[in-house]
């Protein structure tokens, strides 16, 4: 499918949200510059709000059990998602690369190897083919409420999305993967709630069995090989200014969106 066999890959401990934002940024404008695939796997160090890049901050104050949270704006679109017992992945691809053109194939090879590797725990999911249609200005103001076509559900409940930002050489794909209920999400149920067997939390961190057993299912559909690569000193400056400049700023998270 592509002549790029090589993935980077980042297995990341938790951190904070700015600086999570951040690295993803760094890790796309590394694929813009080098023409590379990344993924990366990641935790959150608290329970953490994520607005999408188009949604109004005003918002957040509507959903009371969040209000608490910290709270970062995504270079990805969507609805907003609370991180807390869950994974989160991001994936840079090239323009150039097959998947890189294909947005909804990109979508639904990373979806459909999720459902691959949560079988392996007996869980069964599936992708949403056709949501109900919602009218114009009613979109719910948390992304796991919002329903797409190549969402991951497991009956009527998603515990998998996805969404992309297009920049001129590469695309960036955000990811979660909602493995429980959070105090500060109460409506949202996790693959705890609705799956007996589920991976829990300390499986799902990066270097657990919920990654482990997703990674080669993830190679084969992409038709990557992954090599480790952890921030260079440069990559890391870079992070940190854009943590500075932009992902803890009250000027991007605020004023972005309206």
């Amino acid at each position: 499918m592509s002549d790029i066999t090589q993935c980077r890959l980042l297995l990341d401990p938790p951190g904070a949200g700015a600086w999570n934002m951040a690295v993803d940024e760094v890790l796309l404008e590394w694929s813009v510059e080098h023409g590379g695939c990344c993924l990366r796997m990641y935790r959150w160090e608290e329970p953490t709000l994520s607005l999408g890049y188009f949604q109004a901050y005003r918002d957040r104050w509507e959903h009371a059990p969040s209000r608490d949270c910290p709270v970062v704006r995504r270079l990805t679109g969507g609805g907003a998602i609370v991180h807390d017992i869950e994974l989160t992945y991001s994936l840079v691809v090239p323009s150039g690369h097959p998947l890189g053109c294909r947005r909804n194939l990109l979508y639904e090879t990373v979806h459909n190897s999720l459902i691959v590797a949560l079988a392996e725990f007996g869980v069964a999911t599936r992708l949403l083919q056709s949501p109900e249609p919602t009218q114009r200005g009613e979109e719910p103001f948390l992304c796991f409420r919002r329903r797409a076509a190549g969402d991951v559900v497991a009956g009527p409940i998603k515990i998998a999305g996805s969404a992309q930002r297009h920049r001129r050489g590469a695309v960036l794909q955000h990811g979660s993967v909602l493995l429980r209920r959070s105090a500060a999400a109460p409506e949202l149920d996790g693959l705890a709630e609705i799956a007996a067997g589920a991976p829990d939390a300390r499986q799902a961190a990066p270097d657990g069995q919920l990654v482990k057993a997703w990674l080669p299912i993830l190679s084969e559909g992409l038709v990557l090989t992954w090599y480790n690569k952890p921030l260079s000193a440069r990559e890391t400056r870079r992070a940190d200014a854009l943590v500075e400049s932009r992902y803890a700023s009250p000027q991007w998270t605020e004023k972005r969106g309206r």
